[in-house]
């Protein structure tokens, strides 16, 4: 997720407990969803599209939250 933003990523999780948690969530759910899709017994589930609603939240949340860490960074 945002590898052009690898390096500030990195930096937001060692430093933001709340934005590595997010983050975390995010890559679970991420594996969740492929896990499903790539099964074809449940490929076509209603879990894959609240699992999809799920991490399009929490991505928002993510950027939310490392808007918000950025700016402290910037500051310091």
């Amino acid at each position: 997720m945002f590898p052009e933003y690898r390096d500030l990523i990195s930096k937001l999780k060692q430093e933001d407990a709340h934005f590595a948690r997010l983050f975390d969530e995010h890559n679970e759910l991420d594996d969740k969803i492929t896990g499903l899709v790539n099964n074809p017994v449940t490929s076509g589930s209603e879990e894959i599209e609240e699992l999809k609603k799920s991490q399009t939240q929490t991505q928002r949340r993510i950027v939310c939250s490392s808007a918000k860490s950025s700016r402290q960074i910037i500051k310091n």
